[in-house]
């Protein structure tokens, strides 16, 4: 049983009993101020830097092991990214802390008007097996930034960073406002039946479902970020050094990112007829340069996710569409980087998220038929677009839905702290990374002060025409007519 699951005796009571517990005991030191205090917050947001820093051999090692990254896709996706938003969350948390000043009318006066933003109290983070550091890490630095009291629950599917977490968070962080819980879906499923003030959810949709009907039972609030078919439009490029820029950052939203395993790496690949030699091409020749020394890629996650990739090109039609790689070993969990061209669009590759290293390649007479495409589909958490048509692009952005729009690259917005990162629809909803993971996890409060000094009868029965005559102009913020009115003038 888990270190957060085991009680103080040495005893194992059910599970229900201990998460009560402690449950309980985080309500009670959110109660106290303790995680509202801005001091405590910056030390906890200083304290996670420590841990990634001091950690980071550990932090590489626990990774490879649950996913085979190397050290490089870790540190670039998951280490530095991380440290890098908690500093900018450091550098900007007084500011975004701090009441904003809300215009008041001048009916009012004299009055102030000001939004506060507030923690939400005790918050439950599921993080999830595909970066399951960032993952964890990212919305935790910005629950606490917000003041709240956080049980984070890694995912049990990356085990080894799992239980790096619940060693090393109580050791650096305030062991008594953030805690680790570990266990499987059963545990996460008794955690749902507590009380939370806010429920963030990285995972697939099936559980997501699960998540927001357990929530129901309080009304707890809930944010989801879901898997999708991220789509990818390639235009066609003029300038060879543009098609080769296009295909490098491809492969590295897609092959580089563990093994297309993130609900933001690219799904499958829209294009031109007549640029599908030509993009198939450059993908092969890149593809072979850049996996060609070990480690390039990381690997399936386990049998299950490994039959399920197998799964697809198993089916005799899609394997007719493969028009490079394809090879696959059981035994060290890797599935080759794999083009499919046009497969059927009834076939389980295209109607399932691939969330793997199969890129189907689909084709269409003209560019601008992907938007009658996109459109047609469920909205994604990301969508891509390599052009240099600034129609193209506006249509793509007024025509399409989607949680992010990028161009000419893929997989960066994740890295960017001064956007959102949420999907929309069916890929989710609730947007977190810097401020507004803060926001995520606040609630602005509104605060009118006003004084005892002027008081108007006319906001106050027995009404008559000239009460409303006079809101009227209050209303239609017509202060000079009500100046009038109220100095018994009449129009």
């Amino acid at each position: 049983m888990a270190p957060a699951m085991v009680a103080a005796m040495g005893e194992k009571p059910k599970p229900a009993v201990v998460l009560g517990g402690m449950v309980s005991g985080l309500r009670e030191v959110y109660e106290s101020g303790r995680t509202k205090d801005l001091e405590w917050r910056q030390s906890q947001l200083k304290a996670l830097i420590r841990l990634l820093t001091d950690k980071e051999e550990e932090i590489f090692a626990v990774l490879h092991d649950d996913l085979g990254k190397h050290r490089g896709e870790s540190f670039r996706d998951e280490l530095g990214i991380l440290v890098k938003s908690i500093k900018y969350t450091l550098q900007n948390l007084k500011k975004w802390a701090a009441p904003e000043r809300a215009e008041s009318p001048l009916v009012a006066f004299p009055a102030t008007a000001m939004v506060v933003p507030e923690p939400l109290g005790v918050v439950l983070v599921f993080s999830c097996w595909n970066l399951p550091l960032g993952l964890a890490l990212e919305p935790l630095s910005g629950a606490i930034a917000a003041g709240n009291a956080v049980v984070l629950k890694p995912s049990e599917l990356a085990p080894s960073t799992a239980a790096f977490l619940a060693a090393n968070i109580p050791r650096y962080l305030d062991s008594r406002a953030v805690k680790v819980v570990l266990g499987g879906p059963n545990v996460g499923e008794e955690l749902m039946e507590h009380r939370w003030d806010k429920v963030l959810f990285t995972g697939s949709a099936r559980i997501g479902r699960i998540i927001m009907a357990k929530a129901v039972k309080h009304l707890t609030p809930v944010a989801l970020e879901l898997g999708s078919k991220c789509p990818c439009i390639v235009d066609w490029l003029d300038s060879k050094r543009d098609r080769q820029i296009a295909v490098n950052r491809i492969i590295g939203a897609k092959w580089s990112t563990c093994a297309g395993q993130a609900c933001i790496a690219i799904d499958h690949v829209i294009v031109e007829e007549r640029f599908a030699p030509i993009l198939i091409e450059l993908l092969k020749s890149t593809l072979k340069r850049f996996m060609a020394k070990p480690g390039g890629m990381a690997r399936i996650l386990n049998a299950k996710h490994f039959e399920r990739l197998s799964g697809y090109l198993e089916d005799n039609r899609v394997a007719a569409s493969v028009v490079h790689g394809g090879y696959m070993d059981p035994k060290k969990l890797n599935i080759e980087p794999t083009l499919l061209l046009n497969p059927p669009a009834d076939s389980d590759v295209m109607t399932e998220e691939v969330f793997g290293p199969i890129l189907p390649i689909i084709t269409v007479k003209k560019i601008e038929d992907c938007i009658a495409y996109l459109k047609s589909k469920p909205k994604p958490i990301a969508m891509y677009a390599f052009t240099n048509n600034e129609r193209l692009k506006r249509r793509i952005v007024e025509e399409t839905s989607s949680g992010s729009v990028t161009f000419n690259d893929a997989v960066v917005q994740y890295a960017l702290e001064s956007v959102p990162f949420g999907g929309v629809g069916h890929s989710g909803f609730g947007q977190y990374h810097g401020k507004y993971s803060f926001e995520l996890f606040s609630h602005k409060k509104a605060v009118f002060k006003r004084s005892f000094l002027i008081e108007f009868m006319f906001r106050y029965p027995p009404w008559d025409e000239s009460k409303i005559g006079t809101l009227r102009h209050v209303f239609s913020y017509n202060y000079f007519l009500l100046f009038f009115n109220l100095l018994g003038f009449r129009r």
